[in-house]
């Protein structure tokens, strides 16, 4: 009886100082809590200034190219062709008297790049500097150049090939291309549908946008749903199309656990929860519901990290939900998932309880199964456990 009691004891203890005995589909909240890990994290619990944090650095165009100007005026630039025509009130410096009048008085100069110093040819004027000049100041530019040698001149100038301010859509459109830019302006979903539209399906497609330098990455739905981020094309924009389809992945003690689309260009906490199925009634935590996910240091820094004892540029983090909390349901509603996260919910402390008892009741009943076994081997040896029944042989066998 002492060495079963004792046995029972250590059993106890063992499970006190590490419950690692049991089956578990993953870490405990208080392992997590802890930090004790070959990997470092830091373990952020969502509250209104986190996810205030998380909304302003949200993959969004408006967020990293925050030009909201309207159309932007067209001006010339080197590779430009123009063409330039002339007109006069009567016989002057282009219409001559013997050749008579011809319909309009005018005279056309040949279409003509513009060089790399800037500047076009005119007869009679000379050169005309023509890069970074509206049509407009062109024509003006030729008609004060005119004005002392042709009779009353007026000068319309056409630009003919724009290719100095121009743009270019690229990747999963269906009419990549370049393509000039608009006088009257277009933002970036009517970009788009200069290049014909869309490839894939609208909830899978990224939209790269990169000007002057900088690159900023959206997901198409944003640019509908969310205006400030269909800003204005300007010339030499790059605007890159490309589709990935956006996943996160459930463990523990979730209804169901795998891999599961989003199936939207934007998914919440709450959203995820349910796609898998919610939390089980009979294992989960609800004050233990976790997301994995690395954040740039920036963000990181933003939301209270120590960023100091991490190296590299993304930051392992471990987003904390009470759902206990009533109003934890309002955070996870406003919490939006990233693509490859990882969902994960604890079990209870009472399931791991559960659990350890039951281990030990299959311990103790596997340690006194060979005493059992004895006992009732001796008892039958001795004729005091079970009396056995002979039936007298019948006459006659």
């Amino acid at each position: 009886m002492g060495f079963r009691l004792g046995f029972l004891t250590a059993l106890i203890a063992l499970a006190l100082g590490g419950c690692g005995i049991t089956p578990v589909a993953g870490p405990q909240s208080w392992d997590i809590a802890s930090g004790q890990s070959n990997v470092p994290y830091a373990l952020v619990r969502v509250r209104p200034e986190v996810l205030n944090v998380l909304a302003t650095h949200a993959p969004r165009i408006a967020g990293r190219i925050a030009d909201q100007r309207g159309p932007q005026t067209v001006v010339v630039g080197i590779g430009d062709i123009v063409g330039v025509t002339v007109y006069e009130t009567g016989a002057g410096l282009f219409v001559q008297n013997e050749t008579g009048v011809r319909p309009g008085n005018f005279f056309t100069v040949p279409p003509q790049a513009v060089g790399v110093d800037g500047n076009i040819t005119v007869p009679s004027a000379g050169s005309i500097p023509a890069k970074g000049r509206t049509i407009a100041e062109i024509e003006r530019a030729i008609v004060s150049a005119l004005k002392n040698r042709a009779l009353a001149p007026s000068v319309v100038v056409t630009l003919l090939d724009q290719r100095s301010s121009a743009f270019t859509v690229l990747g999963d459109v269906r009419s990549a291309g370049r393509f000039a830019v608009n006088p009257g302006g277009e933002r970036l979903l009517e970009a788009i549908g200069r290049a014909a539209g869309l490839v894939g399906a609208g909830n899978e497609s990224w939209v790269v946008l990169e000007r002057g330098g900088k690159k900023a990455a959206t997901p198409f739905g944003a640019l509908i749903d969310e205006p400030a981020n269909n800003i204005y094309v300007r010339p030499r924009d790059v605007i890159y199309v490309f589709r990935e389809p956006q996943t996160f992945v459930a463990f523990g003690a979730s209804g169901r656990q795998g891999q599961f689309p989003f199936e939207a260009w934007r998914v919440s906490l709450s959203e995820a929860i349910a796609k898998a199925t919610g939390l089980s009634d009979l294992t989960a935590d609800p004050a233990a519901v976790f997301v994995y996910r690395g954040e740039t240091r920036e963000v990181a820094s933003l939301m209270g990290v120590d960023v100091s004892q991490f190296d590299g540029p993304v930051i392992p983090i471990i987003y904390q939900v009470d759902l206990r909390d009533p109003g934890g349901y309002f955070l996870t509603s406003r919490f939006e998932m990233h693509n490859k996260d990882v969902l994960y919910v604890s079990n209870a402390a009472s399931v791991e309880s559960t659990k350890f008892m039951n281990y030990i009741r299959t311990i103790v009943a596997t340690a006194q199964d060979p005493v059992t076994l004895a006992n009732s081997i001796k008892a039958l040896s001795t004729g005091t456990g079970a009396t056995i029944v002979t039936q007298p042989i019948p006459a006659g066998l």
